[in-house]
């Protein structure tokens, strides 16, 4: 005789690691403030259980700050609701999740400007400048006064 017939059983599975994660986002903010070293979390690397990532970014919340950028497809940049603390989402061009980290950080790195970015950067707006210099990309220069060109010529054979 089978005891359990007709009982509702639920089977919730749990890692037991949702509470981890946010102590350990709880440290990395302390570490941040005191030291300002950032730290990531790649959420898609730790085990979680079906449902515990959304129970992670559930407790984090929505804060002031929202980013979208087109790096290699389309990734979102959100505050959480407690400063310092980001969630960054990355999409495959399909709109698939592909990545989620958190980052405490003053400002997530995909935001920063990479240095050989802004290398490249610096000589191109160099070159554009000395095209502006350049009489071939200069403004036409204006009509000319031929009478007065012709009186200049007259005085200057005198």
């Amino acid at each position: 005789m089978n005891t359990l017939a007709g009982i509702p059983v639920t089977v919730e599975l749990a890692s037991g690691n949702v509470e981890l994660l946010l102590h350990e986002i709880a440290h990395a903010l302390e570490r941040l403030l005191e030291s300002g070293k950032a730290s990531v979390i790649d959420l898609r690397g730790v085990p979680l259980a079906p449902g515990e990532e959304e129970r992670i970014l559930e407790f984090l919340g929505t804060g002031e700050v929202r980013a979208e950028l087109d790096a290699g497809g389309p990734s979102s940049v959100n505050e959480s609701r407690f400063a310092g603390v980001w969630v960054v989402t990355h999409h495959d061009p399909s709109g698939e999740i592909i990545g989620r980290l958190i980052e405490i950080a003053f400002v997530p790195d995909i935001m920063r400007s990479q240095l050989v970015e802004m290398r490249e950067s610096r000589e191109r707006i160099a070159r554009e400048l000395a095209l502006m210099r350049s009489p071939a990309v200069s403004a036409p220069a204006p009509a000319r006064n031929t009478d007065a060109e012709a009186a200049a010529k007259v005085l200057e054979k005198r």
